[in-house]
This record gives structure tokens, C-alpha cells and sequence, in this order.
């Protein structure tokens, strides 16, 4: 299998359908994309009703290439990431992973066009984040979710509006930014750094205004991102975290108990903003960004130094802060329905706090003249005997 065979294998799913976030190449299964959040089959010609283990073998050496580095990341973890580039086309992020002795590979499509914050149609509160002078600002979720979408388009903001110098470390670089009003390095790791820590230490060395770190992976890239947003930087990060408060409570965590009281003054003086997300279905197809955004204000200061307590919760204080731009899923969940852009059903099973979000929906459905319930036909039994039903009683108590 030939470079132009693999182009043009990836080409014909790419062009399968109309919403496609990723590809799939599993062994025993056909070629297949996440089309809106589900996995769909591609018709192939000559037709592959299943892929064998060599063929996905020598797909994923053809995307790996001769790059003697990942080839033995891949021998040794069991896994590795790379970019592949098919021209005029598209760009592709690449997970290659063993799994019962065969190799699958996952390919998410990297948008070519830098979205704008309008674009992605994100709260102003957004173009607020892109406006800090240091600090951190991290955006957090799980994989696929559109975190690097929302930095790109803080990027993107900040590219349009200051003359700044802008380090990017990225695992690979997903949007390429042009030179504006700012300037742009881009640094790949593995090609350009080793591992996230070592190019976050040297991008201190670089002048920077600006820097973005893929993935807070580890405690030392953590330290050292809160170093930088200390001395004056502006660090843009993501972590896998499900929510907002799970995103300060996880970092406190990477550090050791004696460390903890220095680790929560410090992140309390640089954590700017924490913006959560999850995609979730749209009513009548596609899907749309679920949002949880929290800023630093004296009462979430207050909570990370001193941790969280009954009444006085990250979910408490987020909920409770619309004057400060802060919103839950669940607040967030409860207005999208309310514009039917999400389904009941979608709303619920997403939901942080189901409850809350049940509550939401009933007082919009009385709002609207709706049945907040499906028991229907209640009424009083007026054929019943109250003087029959009494003596029953008193018979009974005899």
C-alpha cells in the first residue's frame, strides 16, 4: 500500500458524509467515520467488508513513515501520535495503538480555517479571557470534546487584536495561525521538543507574551506553567477534567500533602479562568459545545485557598455568579433547552446535577402551557361512600 493509496482511502471517508470528526480503522471492522457523534460505515470500491491485520499494519507504518523515533515509542508504550498531511485536503491528527496483538488508528480531522470566537458563537466572556495580561486560563474536558477549537479562538482574538510574540507546544500543531498583529512559533513535540515540561522551561527563555501548552500532563509541566503565569506570562492550557472545581481539585492533587497550603496560594494568585466543555447531540442533528466557565473572583479565591465546604462549593459559587460571567453545565444545559436547540432527553443525561436540571425544564414547560408530568387523568372518585368508608374504619378499629 502506497502513500497515494493510503491519500486516497482517507480522501474517499473524508468525503463520505458532511460532518465527519474522525476516522476509524479498526481490525475486523470496515473503514468507518464519526459522522455527528456516530460511528458510520464507508462504502469502499473494490468493497472491504473487514480490515485484516495487515492491512491495518502497513496503513499505520505508511502514516508513521520513516520517523524511527515514533516507530520505537510505538514498539516500546504500545502507542504513539503523530500528523499526517494529505495536500489540499486536510490535516489529521493520528492515534496509532496496539490492541490483542493488531494495530487500530484513530484520525481526527484538524480544521484548516482559524475559527473566531463569533464563529464558534461563545459567550463574551470569552473575548474577556483572551484579554488577560498573565495568568493562567485552562480549558478542560474529555477527549474530543473541542478544546483545542476553543484555544485556537482565544488565539485567534488575541492574533487580531495585540502585537505580541505567541509560543504554541502542541502534540501535533492543529491550526496553523498566520502572522497578523502577533507572531507565531509553533513548536511540534517530538520534532521540535521532547516532552512538554522541557519546551515549557525553554519558551521562558523566548520572549514570549503568550504561551500555549497542549496538555498539562504531569506535576513538573504544572509548576512550571504556574512559574511562567507568575513572571508575567499569559499561559493558555487544557486538562481532562469533567468540570470546573474537579479542575483546581486535580492539580492540588499532582502535589504532595506538605506542598499543598504553597500549591493552592499560588494557584489562587495566577488561575484566571476555567472554562469546561462537552459536546453534546443538537436537536434535529449535529452537535453543540456545552459550557461550564468559572472565573477568579474574591469567593473562588477564598475556596482554593482554604478548599471547598458545605454551602460554599466551586458548583455554588459558579452557579451563583452571573455578574461575574460564570455559568454551570446545568444553567447552561437549562438555556439551551429553553431555545430548543437541546432535547429533554439530551438535556438530563448530560446534566452535573439532574435535579436542578429536571427543575429547569418543568418551570420552562409551565412557562409554556406544557404537561410537566405524564400522569394524566387524575380526578376525585366522587362515587365513593364517605359514610360506607367510615363505618369500614370504626369496624375495623373494633
Amino acid at each position: 500500500m502506497r502513500k497515494a493509496e493510503i491519500d486516497h482511502i482517507l480522501t474517499t471517508m473524508l468525503e463520505s458524509f458532511g460532518n465527519i470528526s474522525d476516522l476509524n480503522i479498526t481490525v475486523g471492522k470496515p473503514f468507518q467515520v464519526e459522522n455527528s457523534g456516530q460511528l458510520t460505515e464507508v462504502p469502499m470500491h473494490p468493497p472491504i467488508p473487514k480490515i485484516t491485520a495487515f492491512q491495518a499494519e502497513i496503513f499505520a507504518l505508511n502514516l508513521i513513515g520513516a520517523d524511527r523515533r515514533l516507530n520505537e515509542i510505538l514498539l516500546r508504550e504500545g502507542s504513539c501520535d503523530c500528523s499526517y498531511y494529505i495536500p489540499g485536503k486536510a490535516r489529521f491528527r493520528v492515534n496509532i495503538f496496539s490492541q490483542r496483538g493488531n494495530y487500530s488508528i484513530v484520525l481526527r480531522k484538524l480544521e484548516t480555517r482559524i475559527p473566531s470566537i463569533d464563529d464558534l458563537k461563545l459567550p463574551p466572556q470569552f473575548a474577556k479571557a483572551a484579554e488577560e495580561k498573565n495568568g493562567m486560563v485552562l480549558v478542560t474536558g474529555a477527549t474530543g470534546s473541542g478544546k483545542s477549537t476553543t484555544l485556537a479562538a482565544l488565539l485567534n482574538r488575541i492574533n487580531h487584536d495585540k502585537s505580541v510574540h505567541i509560543i504554541t507546544l502542541e502534540d501535533p500543531v492543529e491550526f496553523v495561525h498566520p502572522h497578523l498583529k502577533s507572531t507565531f512559533n509553533q513548536r511540534e513535540l517530538g520534532g521540535d521538543f521532547n516532552n512538554f515540561a522541557t519546551g515549557l522551561r525553554a519558551a521562558l527563555r523566548q520572549a514570549p507574551k503568550v504561551i500555549l501548552v497542549g496538555e498539562m500532563r504531569d506535576r513538573e509541566t504544572v509548576e512550571i506553567g504556574m512559574s511562567a503565569a507568575e513572571t508575567g506570562h499569559l499561559v493558555m492550557s487544557t486538562l481532562h477534567t469533567v468540570d470546573a472545581g474537579q479542575t483546581i481539585n486535580r492539580i492540588v492533587g499532582m502535589f504532595s500533602q506538605e506542598e499543598e497550603q504553597q500549591i493552592r496560594i499560588r494557584l489562587a494568585d495566577t488561575v484566571r479562568w476555567v472554562i469546561s466543555q462537552r459536546l453534546v447531540p443538537k436537536a434535529g442533528g449535529g452537535r453543540i459545545a456545552l459550557l461550564e466557565i468559572m472565573n477568579n473572583n474574591m469567593r473562588i479565591k477564598d475556596t482554593i485557598l482554604n478548599g471547598e465546604e458545605d454551602g460554599k462549593t466551586y458548583y455554588d459559587i459558579i452557579r451563583d455568579g452571573d455578574a461575574y460571567g460564570m455559568w454551570t453545565f446545568d444553567q447552561h444545559i437549562i438555556k439551551l433547552y429553553k431555545e430548543d436547540l437541546i432535547t429533554q432527553e439530551t438535556a438530563l443525561a448530560y446534566a452535573s446535577r439532574r435535579n436542578v436540571v429536571a427543575r429547569g425544564i418543568d418551570t420552562i414547560k409551565s412557562e409554556r402551557g406544557e404537561a410537566t408530568t405524564d400522569i394524566e387523568e387524575l380526578a376525585l372518585d366522587d362515587s365513593y361512600d364517605k359514610d360506607a368508608g367510615f363505618a369500614k374504619k370504626k369496624k375495623l378499629r373494633k
